[in-house]
């Protein structure tokens, strides 16, 4: 059992560095290669950050436990939605958020309702990753010509800037830490999904409730990272973009990938509370981000509150179920 625990907490630091690190590598090699940080933002820091996600979900998908790999996007996407924007605005209101915020918004709920009717199947098949990936190519594609012509949307290239923060003044530095990076990340999902299964069979607690959790916050630690350093600068809009971005490729990139490599099998209990929790979060941001004019400690403490309550039924039904 302590082995197992170990396994976990050495997979979260590991996922954690090697999110950091390939990200921060990865984007100064672009800058290096003179790409702009409109598309350093969108594809390498959307993919980036979102890696710890995918090594962990294919890897859970191969080993034979679907229900981790279809938990952690699904458990990534509630804990972005509500815990990640929840404790971001506890630490200070989030205004001033760009008009491009509220038409990523609407993308990510219009995902997450895709991804809702994917899962009223019995199996999430290959066909279905690959035409997952098609609308991703054709949603970067249309991101960056949409910001491309608006001079004021600035969201993708703030993300960019926001992994500036620590400058890598020697030119081998980069390529390293992007490198270590990726071997970080292999190991730590190796070690958290092993560590994961194990825990479940001594406590009897499903896979899917694992993944839903444990995994799944686990995965998001490189957001949540970000989200509160942008909180402390009262950057907004690299919060938002942080979080409704990763949903986005949570869905169409990580499960995509995952499902042409192993076909998910669908568990009933993501049809009935699962996914429509997912798509409940997502419309809640975008009502948020459409209506109100800032969100306040007040509507973080609410976000926060519904994630616990929503950790409390996962759990009293998955022992229970």
């Amino acid at each position: 059992m302590l082995h197992d625990l170990a396994l976990v907490a050495a997979g979260l630091v590991l996922l954690f560095l090697g999110g950091e690190g390939l990200v921060r590598g990865a984007v100064a090699i672009a800058e290096r290669l003179g790409i702009s940080k409109l598309l350093i933002g969108l594809v390498i820091v959307g993919f980036g950050t979102s890696m710890p996600e995918l090594l962990v979900s294919v890897n859970a998908a191969l080993g034979g436990a679907s229900e981790i790999a279809l938990g952690n996007v699904v458990g990534s996407n509630i804990a972005n939605a509500l815990l990640i924007v929840g404790v971001a605005a506890v630490i200070a209101p989030i205004i001033g958020w760009e008009r491009t915020a509220v038409r990523e918004a609407l993308v990510a709920t219009v995902v997450a309702l895709a991804a809702f009717a994917l899962v009223k199947g019995a199996v999430i098949t290959r066909i279905e990753g690959i035409a997952m990936l098609v609308v991703l190519a054709g949603y970067l594609f249309s991101s960056y010509w949409l910001e491309k012509r608006d001079r004021e949307a600035k969201t993708f290239q703030h993300e960019a800037e926001e992994f500036e923060d620590i400058p890598l003044t020697r030119p081998w530095l980069a390529p390293v830490l992007a490198v270590a990076g990726i071997g970080a990340l292999v190991f730590g999902a190796d070690m958290l999904v092993e560590g994961s299964v194990n825990i479940a069979r001594v406590f009897g607690v499903p896979d899917a409730v694992i993944g839903l959790s444990l995994v799944a916050i686990g995965t998001s630690l490189p957001e949540l990272a970000t989200a509160i350093v942008a909180a402390i600068r009262r950057h907004s809009d690299v919060i938002l973009g942080n979080v409704i971005g990763s949903n986005i490729f949570n869905i169409l990139a990580i499960l995509g990938v995952t499902v042409v490599i192993q076909p998910i099998e669908v568990s009933a209990r993501f049809r009935e509370v699962d996914a429509p929790v997912m798509l409940t979060s997502s419309l809640l941001l975008l009502v948020l981000l459409f209506a109100a004019k800032s969100i306040g400690r007040g509507l973080g403490v609410m976000m926060l509150a519904i994630y616990a309550g929503y950790m409390v039924l996962l759990f009293s039904n998955g022992m229970t179920g």
